[in-house]
């Protein structure tokens, strides 16, 4: 706190974090307590595909600036502005729980609003800090995140059960002013790079950038991979430990508090730490620790119900997991370019977001075939793949890895058809294996609650394509944004590897 620089990105993280826990921990409490319907509220959950698809306007923001505070703060100042007329306007519908859809228009705006804002908070972080700050700015920034995702909104809850919620929506509402004044005292990023020149250059560019890079695709390949082990061991931890006896209590508040106590301070640590070891020591470190503390659920697996042990396992599980994310963040800035951080670190923290989506339903039917303890031990192979990319690009004893820009590997001036050919052919592949991904889910998910039934493939791909509620469109919405990354991504490979598009060479 005593440099303006990491003080700012810290105490704005607080606004990054609270629509989050409106959204997520509050509303959904909100209107199950006014007897909402359990399926309409399911529905209302919906509204946090924002946080999800934020990518698909991320080069926007890299593109254009506000015509105050510069690119990036003037949009998370418009962002928090929204957010605080929004939060106001759910407390004019407090008394009025029959009107159940304003209130999920009012959450999907704000989910709207509050992606925008981390798309440009995000950016800012890559641009303001110093490399020797990175580690210590993302512990403090977590910690504030943390704090108003988990904490106010839980808090809102026993408020509004004191009080009522529309005094507690004004109150939330009113959180917003102060990180306002932050980010209007917040220091400008020196050495600002200049924006892209047309909307093709924000879309296309960061691809090119990064793809350019030294061992690129592996490195996008360990963003996904690196915590998978610990996706998969927490993705359905409560159900688990429901399972095993635990009561409503230990499951919701003594895990939700150790789950705080545990990633604040990992991630604290981590960060520091990253300064200490090196971040090519810390990724391998905290990478193996945080693939063994699936161990201790192991334990509470064999157990009778124990809360000590329950206790002690979460509480090493979430401190690991927040020394891993705190490498891990670090990693992320380094890798992201200043002249697209908002396009391309949003592209990263949606591909790191990725295995939390797809951790659930692999975990549901690993557990259904071979139970929980076996799937526990089987957590800590899906760590290794992690690893060994990780060797790729930094073997063990590197302390500090460096992120060279490769040369073309050919001269030859790539045409224009031949690019968009590619493109499409990714495009086409990857839907066509979304698709096929989703399908299979479905209809083992199908299997599973009609045995009779069998597995039928072609039947769910039916349905993927002829949705009937918001959530198959969702699902849709999905696979066709896969196939568009799909699609930029072959491309770009191929550009950066040819290093030349209609006969000029690409910049790196």
């Amino acid at each position: 706190m005593t440099s303006w620089r990491t003080a700012s990105v810290a105490i704005m993280a607080f606004s990054s974090g609270l629509p989050l826990g409106i959204v997520w921990i509050a509303i959904p409490d909100w209107m199950r307590s006014a007897g909402i319907d359990i399926r309409l509220v399911g529905l209302m959950t919906l509204a946090q595909a924002p946080w999800s698809f934020k990518v698909l306007w991320s080069p926007l923001l890299d593109r254009y600036a506000p015509p105050f505070l510069g690119r990036r703060r003037g949009w998370i100042a418009i962002a928090q502005v929204a957010l605080f007329a929004l939060t106001l306007g759910l407390a004019g519908v407090g008394h009025h729980p029959e009107a159940p859809w304003v209130v999920a228009a009012l959450a999907f705006a704000i989910a709207l609003a509050s992606a925008t804002q981390d798309i440009a908070y995000d950016a800012y972080t890559v641009d303001v800090l110093k490399p020797e700050e990175q580690g210590v700015a993302v512990g403090a920034k977590t910690a504030f995140y943390m704090t108003a995702f988990r904490v106010v909104g839980g808090l809102s809850i026993a408020a509004a059960g004191r009080w009522s919620w529309p005094s507690v929506n004004i109150a939330m509402a009113l959180l917003y002013l102060p990180t306002l004044l932050i980010t209007w005292k917040a220091p400008e990023p020196p050495d600002v790079p200049v924006a892209p020149r047309s909307i093709r250059e924000a879309v296309w560019e960061p691809f090119l950038g990064f793809l350019s890079r030294h061992r690129a695709l592996e490195i996008l390949a360990f963003v996904f991979f690196y915590k998978f082990a610990d996706n998969l061991a927490v993705s359905l931890v409560r159900p688990f430990l429901f399972d095993k006896g635990y009561s409503d209590f230990d499951r919701g508040f003594v895990l939700t508090a150790v789950g705080w106590v545990g990633i604040v301070l990992g991630t604290i640590l981590g960060g520091a730490m990253t300064n200490l070891m090196g971040l090519g020591n810390s990724l391998w470190v905290f990478g193996f620790l945080q693939i063994f503390s699936n161990i201790g659920y192991v334990f509470v697996a064999r157990s009778e119900t124990d809360q000590i042990l329950m206790i002690a396992a979460a509480g090493f599980d979430n401190l690991t997991m927040g020394l891993g994310s705190g490498a891990f963040a670090v990693l992320l800035l380094r890798l992201t370019q200043k002249r697209f951080s908002a396009t391309q670190y949003a592209l990263f923290s949606s591909l790191f977001g990725l295995p939390r989506i797809i951790a659930g339903p692999i975990t549901g039917f690993a557990v259904d075939a071979v139970g929980w303890e076996l799937f526990f031990w089987s957590t800590l192979a899906a760590g290794v793949p992690g690893m060994l990319l990780l060797h790729r690009f930094c073997p063990i004893g590197v302390r500090e890895p460096v992120f060279t820009i490769e040369p073309p590997g050919s001269k030859r001036p790539l045409p224009r058809y031949g690019l968009v050919a590619t493109g499409i052919a990714g495009g086409l592949a990857g839907f066509s294996f979304g698709v096929l991904v989703d399908a299979t889910l479905a209809g083992l998910k199908q299997m599973r609650a009609h045995p009779a039934t069998g597995f039928e493939l072609v039947p769910a791909m039916t349905r993927l394509f002829n949705p009937a509620d918001v959530s198959g469109w969702l699902e849709l919405t999905g696979v066709v944004v896969f196939a568009l990354m799909a699609g930029l991504g072959t491309a770009a490979v191929l550009a950066a590897r040819h290093g030349a598009v209609n006969g000029t060479r690409t910049r790196t």
